[in-house]
């Protein structure tokens, strides 16, 4: 065959699948445009920019600190509220187990204000918010830097595994060092708020290292795609059709074939707004406050508002326990 004839036999596949592109393109922004003028991301949209207001003006006061800690003391339990001493007599594990928040690029732990009330009012008993800066940063630098944080926080509190709630592209860095660098054996649970897990296509917009570090098939996310049998930590991704930083949106969600994750999509909510969304807040706490010490729902109240799971998970209680929706969520 004369090399032109291949080239015109391969001309229909490559029209082909540029139609392809176009028309998911198209229909991704149709997606987005309704998700926008709904009521519902109406009203989103301006808690988004009301939020952005606020953070703001709280971000120069939590600059500085790389890690503090919240502890809510237990010792009297006539003071706490019903809520509290429900949890503490409940699950007295459950209460003391560190949470450690970590945000995203260009933010502090400010963003993290109505979380930590939260779930200081659930009855956690110690909130470790972690600082850092990305201007020189690397995911993998900023995991290991993670890692020698959560040993501490072990060291000091006695317990052997913490959780982690991570924004934006903290959840990414505390993934990283939960799938990379063995920090499963440390993370019960890892919870992330609109997190790059698959790229997201805004990172192309800026030529910073770590930013490229975000992008689609970037170096970091084809590690992450690598298989990871035995990890132990239960993953939780909450993402939002909102998401203005999330392009393709489901790009937050976690899906890999060894990992137990569980998907959970909010409606009409910013990237911003995730941490302080009440939704959010509140699948965040009833999920921490109801699995076991292998990570497995005690109550069918922690099942999600909407979810998915990014693998099937082997049945170990009955089924009418911690019943998990299945199967792919949809805006």
């Amino acid at each position: 065959m004369h090399p032109h004839d291949a080239d015109d036999a391969r001309v229909p596949g490559r029209l082909e699948r540029v139609a392809r592109a176009v028309d998911d393109a198209r229909h991704r922004v149709a997606t987005a445009r309704r998700a926008l003028l709904s009521p519902v991301g109406v009203r989103g949209t301006a808690v988004e920019a009301a939020w952005w207001t606020v953070h703001l003006a709280m971000y120069p006061f939590s600059l500085f600190d790389e890690r503090t800690e919240e502890v809510l003391q237990h010792k009297d339990l006539g003071r706490l509220s019903p809520v509290q001493r429900g949890l503490v007599v409940g699950d007295v594990e459950a209460a003391g187990t560190p949470i450690v928040l970590i945000h995203g690029i260009v933010d502090n732990r400010s963003v993290f204000a109505l979380l930590r009330r939260g779930l200081r009012r659930r009855g956690f008993g110690r909130i470790v918010n972690v600082n850092y800066s990305s201007i020189n940063g690397d995911v993998r630098l900023l995991a290991d830097r993670l890692g020698t944080i959560i040993e501490e926080v072990c060291e000091e509190t006695g317990y052997e595994r913490v959780h982690v709630v991570g924004h934006s592209m903290g959840g990414l860095v505390a993934r990283y060092y939960v799938q990379r660098l063995g920090g499963d054996e440390r993370v019960h649970t890892l919870v992330t708020l609109g997190s790059p897990h698959a790229g997201t296509l805004p990172a192309y917009t800026l030529p910073h290292p770590l930013v490229r570090q975000l992008r689609p098939g970037s170096d970091v996310i084809r590690e992450l795609a690598e298989p990871a049998a035995g990890c132990r930590t239960h993953f939780v991704a909450v993402w939002s059709d909102l998401d203005q930083l999330m392009s393709p949106k489901q790009s937050a969600m976690i899906v890999h074939p060894d990992l137990q994750a569980r998907n959970v999509f909010v409606r009409g909510v910013g990237h911003l707004s995730l941490p302080v969304d009440g939704r959010v807040v509140h699948e965040i706490c009833t999920t921490l406050a109801h699995l076991d010490h292998e990570g497995h729902t005690l109550a069918a109240g922690a099942t999600s508002i909407a979810s998915s799971t990014g693998r099937a998970l082997p049945r170990k209680t009955p089924d009418s326990v911690g019943r998990v929706a299945r199967g792919t969520s949809h805006p």
